[in-house]
């Protein structure tokens, strides 16, 4: 008697870059790469929903999260299990489209590579002062604007998942100290030391370089607000990688424009696009780059699928899935 198969629906948003759009190609890459476990699987693929919900009564698994999810319980009867290609997950919180026992996981892992080698620049851009430099060569002006070794400088990286421990291996190959922020003070193999949330300010003034490094959540909207800015050294340079809500961008760009930190590299910013009419875009001593840190610009969806395949071994197996999400801690 043949074994049914699991049956895997793919959804991608023609909306996205394409960077993130997994196609037929990609899908039959990864199944030359995971064999045995592919002949398992039926699959089909669609965008924006338009073979959606044809797939949805008879689907085991969603890689991709449907933009509408309203009654997916009736909609997706045997549907046990969503992966999101994204590793933040703040715009499809809060969870209560999830129906009871679906197991919801994100992409962490597939960004680290690449979060380490951005993280490597953000620090040394701050630290040569480059943002003046090119500041300086857009009006023609000669200024020896000389800088300190980076080694022996205190990294306070907030966020100690796949990009905050990126941004602590990165800060640790530079010569840095490295004191973790993160919920719990649970050592971490790359910091020196680690403190939890509560203990943030008091670690803050001995930074030289603050990474934030956190997803989007109740707990971490405005956690670097006026206050903890204030704390800082006028030395120090604020690094943003995780979500652009967890700074207050606007105090940030008024101590830059006093001249009260060294810099500011910013992946990502409180909406996006950035308005024309933002002035993030002519804040002194400010590098801006738009959302690109993390995504590996050509290899994003072969990673992806591969993190899933590996997943997908566990489930086929009954182990418990990683990167699974917390629906109350929204991570």
């Amino acid at each position: 008697m043949a074994v049914r198969k699991l049956r895997v629906h793919i959804e991608s948003t023609r909306k996205k870059d394409r960077l993130f759009h997994v196609t037929r190609a990609h899908w039959d890459a990864a199944c030359r790469r995971h064999p045995a476990l592919a002949r398992r699987l039926d699959v089909t693929l669609s965008w924006d929903g338009d073979a959606l919900d044809a797939a949805l009564p008879d689907v085991d698994v969603l890689i991709g999260v449907p933009a509408v999810r309203d009654n997916l319980k009736t909609r997706a009867p045997k549907l046990r299990w969503v992966h999101s290609p994204s590793a933040g997950v703040d715009g499809v919180l809060p969870l209560s489209w999830l129906p009871r026992g679906v197991v919801f996981t994100n992409n962490s892992g597939a960004h680290g590579v690449k979060a380490e080698q951005y993280m490597s620049m953000a620090y040394h851009l701050i630290n040569t002062r480059m943002a003046a430099m090119i500041a300086n060569q857009q009006r023609k002006r000669w200024e020896s604007l000389f800088s300190p070794s980076i080694i022996g400088k205190t990294a306070v990286v907030i966020g100690l998942g796949d990009l905050g421990e990126a941004a602590a291996r990165a800060a640790k190959k530079a010569g840095l100290k490295v004191i973790g922020v993160r919920r719990s003070a649970q050592k971490n193999c790359h910091a020196d030391r680690v403190v939890s949330y509560k203990q943030l300010d008091r670690v803050l003034p001995q930074a030289d370089f603050v990474a934030v490094a956190v997803p989007l959540t109740p707990e971490t909207r405005g956690m670097i607000g006026k206050k903890q800015l204030d704390l800082l050294k006028p030395t120090a340079g604020v690094i943003n990688i995780g979500r652009g809500p967890v700074v207050d961008n606007a105090a940030l760009a008024a101590k830059l424009r006093r001249g009260q930190l060294g810099g500011a590299v910013l992946d990502v910013v409180d909406t996006e696009p950035l308005p024309a009419n933002s002035p993030l875009w002519t804040t002194p001593n400010l590098i801006l780059t738009p959302h690109v840190s993390c995504d590996d610009g050509e290899h994003y969806v072969d990673i992806t699928l591969d993190l899933w395949f590996a997943n997908l071994a566990r489930f086929v197996t009954g182990k418990t899935l990683q990167h699974r999400i917390n629906p109350k801690l929204g991570y």
